[in-house]
């Protein structure tokens, strides 16, 4: 009777959460689990696959089993009405034969039941038979194996909630912090800023609700597996405890739920869950320039203080950094370099130039230049190209270029401008006093670049922090270049489209303004090539940046008059084409 019981038991038990049926769904391979358990199951294995066979499966397609559902209801309600009986420790030795009805002392590994040794043992003679106490031993073994694999998987569950909860702590902090900064920095602009400020931290707050509720979404995954896992260990604890034959009886089930649990993919942590510092206060003046021009001061890079290592402090703008005494208590997530103390900054590059300073003063130990987006932050790396670095090093008085090899400078630098062409393929460094070469590196890139710094202890020098320089004229002159030559590249665009139904008019503007467009972009294009001759200097006039931003303006202009001009050629030409089709059918008619 307790053999039947267990079938249909074992029968009725989600494979999944190893409790009788809710709401049971079937799948095509006929595998039928929890509704909730297949749902959930699917989240975290992200596919369809079923938890059993692996066989595809669609959502689209699960069927509701409605006589599964009706029989796990009342073998429930008759587990529940008799549960009272099972408290009392009722342990009854369960009958293998009915002609001889005492306990079985062999077990058949190959068949995986206990045979009796009178009526069925030369049935098995070619199969693996050993005694009952040695197949309970055996298969022990093997279920505390995944005993220890599911504990192991709540640890590593336990870990990722551990280190969540590091992150909402910190989070907090940014939060506060972040809140803060923005609000002394609004309170520097004038009263018609307001309206900005307020746009400025409701964006913060959106995106921190955000993130919360992705996290918070997290957090609750991780709890549910952690109450699945621990029912499961629960469920093979209490199978261990059970008597020979009840635990053969039974030891399959518990043993396959506990595996199909145990195939479940680890837990990853997110990444970005951290608010993104430099979003929210990178270039902040900056960006609203068009309002507050006489108050704009740009840094062409800003430190990313979720890539930070923890002995690393970041000033409030994000743009200085010092080694200090001990660490912070950071979360280790995806971001941080954890292992050397280095930080990224915020904006990575994957084409064009691009160009920045750093003030090292008399600092003893510091490396400077660009690292790739994949180069470990958690390992012990080398600072060389091999490992996806190319950088400037100071150490012990010595300058090294990354490589091994010794660099000779004329004096101890106090400053450095770091340069990188992105489509040649260069890393520079320069004096930027009288824009001296340094060394440079010559590689082939392929994926995107972070500048990249590491600092070591100041000991007794004057300079504990190192600096990104906030070079507003040279920055402007070399943003103003950028956006002239894009606003070239569209008016070129829309010259040649302009000529090309021009060119098929007989309107007596086209040469006209053939000549006009062309002596306008010849001139800038003029001005743009004497600009980038000045921009190795940063000794330029302030006068040449008015003119940038006159010509900007023109240029702007420009463009939307030649769009109007090329919308009315095609006008024009689109009447011209149906009035000759007028024409030619007057003609055939």
């Amino acid at each position: 009777m307790a053999e039947k019981t267990a079938l249909v038991e074992s029968f009725l038990s989600c494979h999944v959460c190893s409790e009788t049926f809710r709401d049971p769904v079937s799948l095509g391979c006929n595998h039928s689990f929890c509704s909730s358990c297949l749902q959930t199951f699917w989240e975290q294995s992200k596919n369809t696959n079923c938890p059993i066979c692996k066989r595809k499966s669609s959502k689209d397609l699960l069927v509701v089993n409605f006589a599964l559902k009706e029989l796990s209801d009342s073998f429930a309600e008759r587990q529940k009405a008799g549960s009272s009986e099972t408290e009392k420790g009722e342990k009854k030795v369960e009958v293998v034969c009915s002609k001889h009805p005492e306990e079985p002392r062999l077990f058949c590994m190959d068949e995986e039941r206990a045979v009796c040794p009178v009526c069925e043992f030369s049935l098995h003679q070619s199969h693996k038979v050993v005694p009952v106490e040695q197949a309970v031993s055996e298969l022990k073994d093997l279920l505390k194996s995944d005993l220890e694999s599911l504990q192991d998987k709540r640890d590593k569950y336990k870990g990722v909630e551990t280190t969540y909860n590091a992150v909402i702590q910190v989070s907090e902090k940014q939060l506060l912090s972040t809140e803060r900064q923005i609000r002394a920095e609004f309170i520097k602009l004038h009263q018609f800023l307001k309206e900005e400020e307020e746009s400025r931290l409701a964006a913060l707050r959106e995106e921190e609700e955000q993130k919360g509720k992705t996290i918070s979404r997290e957090m609750k995954s991780m709890q549910e597996h952690i109450s699945s896992l621990s029912h499961s260990i629960s469920a093979v604890e209490e199978e261990l405890q059970k008597h020979n034959v009840p635990f053969l009886s039974s030891y399959k089930a518990t043993q396959s739920r506990a595996r199909v649990q145990s195939s479940l993919s680890d837990p990853q942590l997110l990444s970005g869950a951290l608010t993104d510092v430099a979003k929210h206060l990178g270039n902040l003046s900056f960006r609203v320039w068009e309002k507050m021009k006489d108050q704009v001061h740009f840094s062409p890079v800003l430190l990313d203080p979720n890539t930070a290592a923890s002995w690393l402090y970041l000033s409030d703008d994000l743009t200085s950094v010092r080694r200090g005494d001990k660490p912070q208590q950071l979360p280790d997530n995806p971001e941080r370099c954890s292992y050397s103390a280095d930080v990224l900054g915020s904006e990575g590059f994957s084409s064009g130039k691009h160009s920045w300073e750093v003030e090292v003063g008399d600092h003893p130990d510091w490396l400077i230049g660009y690292t790739k987006e994949s180069a470990d932050r958690k390992g012990e790396i080398f600072s060389s190209p091999e490992y996806g670095i190319w950088c400037l090093t100071h150490h012990s008085g010595e300058y090294t270029n990354g490589a091994g090899e010794t660099v000779r400078v004329e004096k101890n630098l106090q400053r450095i401008r770091v340069q990188l062409d992105y489509d040649r393929g260069e890393v520079s460094f320069y004096d930027p006093e009288h824009m001296t070469p340094i060394c440079s590196h010559r590689d082939t890139f392929t994926e995107k670049l972070f500048p990249y710094l590491n600092i070591g202890e100041a000991g007794d020098a004057k300079t504990a922090d190192i600096k990104i320089c906030q070079t507003r004229r040279f920055h402007m002159l070399q943003m103003f270049c950028g956006h002239l030559q894009d606003l070239l590249k569209e008016q070129n665009s829309l010259r040649q489209r302009l000529m090309k139904p021009l060119g098929r008019t007989n309107l007596p503007v086209q040469a006209h303004l053939q000549r006009f467009v062309v002596d306008v972009v010849k001139m800038l294009l003029d001005f743009i090539q004497t600009l980038e001759e000045k921009l190795t200097s940063v000794r330029c006039s302030p006068s040449a940046i008015d003119r940038l931003a006159q010509l900007n303006t023109s240029l702007a202009q420009l463009l939307a008059h030649v769009a109007d001009v090329e919308s009315l050629s095609n006008q024009v030409l689109q009447r011209k084409e149906a009035h000759s089709s007028k024409q030619s059918d007057s003609s055939a008619g």
